[in-house]
């Protein structure tokens, strides 16, 4: 998901979005070992995935304490 797209979500959406991206990395982690993982390319994806997400949150929270 771009960060755009994660923009015009709302706040709660987000931080639902991370929360499925944390379980399919920890299910992508689980097929990594026991050796069933077919993309290993996804966890990456996954993982700045969640990173993009929670840039996103900070921003917002740091514009509510500033703005």
């Amino acid at each position: 998901m771009k960060a755009e797209e994660i923009r015009n979500l709302t706040t709660a959406e987000v931080e639902e979005n991370v929360k499925s991206l944390k379980e399919e990395l920890f299910n992508l982690r689980f097929q990594l070992a026991t050796g069933q993982l077919e993309n290993p390319a996804r966890i990456r994806e996954v993982r700045k995935s969640i990173a993009r997400a929670k840039t996103i949150l900070r921003e917002r929270e740091l514009n509510v304490q500033n703005g």
